[in-house]
């Protein structure tokens, strides 16, 4: 995806999975040169968790307020984040080259996910027992368990992992999940990296 002057707000979710969002919340995540971060202000990670439906307005609000009052952990919290996420989108990145993922990122993940499952318990609903997460509102990373719990399912899931894509776009780098019937899925949107490699293909055969 390549506008990188977006709001967090208007931000698009095209990866199918929260995990895969949250990898994508770079522009031009391939290059080095040219990536753009979104994620650039503890503010801005609440509103994308908001966006992203982690958080309610409330519990965003209220994240916000304590981070006023809790600068340097809200900073720490914002660098854990940027830190999950480039772990997350280097493991599945690997994945859709059938490469192992480094030992490194998996043992952020796996810290990411003691920490996480700290901050849940066991509900029984209709005649059936569920994880639940706790108020989103309560600890400054509250937004990140649900993350660390979407990259876990596809992970354990060897029909979603097989169906983890990155954009050929290059050097778009955002990763989706491909749903279509045939697994024809190429860009993370039609509307902008499909259109670009046609345009690009036009001229080429023009020329």
């Amino acid at each position: 995806m390549s506008d990188i002057n977006k709001d967090v707000h208007k931000h698009d979710l095209l990866g199918g999975r929260l995990c895969l969002d949250f990898a994508n919340t770079v522009s031009w995540h391939d290059s080095s040169e040219e990536s753009q971060e979104l994620l650039t202000s503890y503010e801005k990670l609440v509103n994308w968790s908001l966006h992203a439906n982690i958080l309610n307005k409330q519990q965003s609000l209220s994240l916000l307020k304590k981070a006023e009052d809790q600068f340097a952990k809200a900073k720490e919290v914002l660098q854990q984040a940027i830190e999950l996420r480039e772990s997350i989108y280097q493991i599945f990145s690997l994945v859709t080259k059938n490469e192992t993922p480094a030992s490194k990122d998996l043992a952020i993940l796996n810290e990411a996910l003691s920490n996480a499952y700290g901050k849940m318990r066991v509900v029984l609903g209709e005649n059936k027992f569920s994880l639940e997460f706790l108020n989103g509102e309560e600890t400054l990373d509250g937004m990140l368990p649900p993350i660390v719990q979407s990259a876990i399912d596809i992970l354990t899931s060897e029909k979603e992992l097989s169906r983890v894509k990155k954009c050929e776009g290059h050097p778009c780098g955002w990763l989706f999940l491909d749903t279509s019937r045939n697994r024809s899925r190429r860009w993370c949107s039609m509307a902008d990296c499909g259109n670009r490699a046609k345009a690009k293909r036009f001229y080429h055969n023009k020329r």
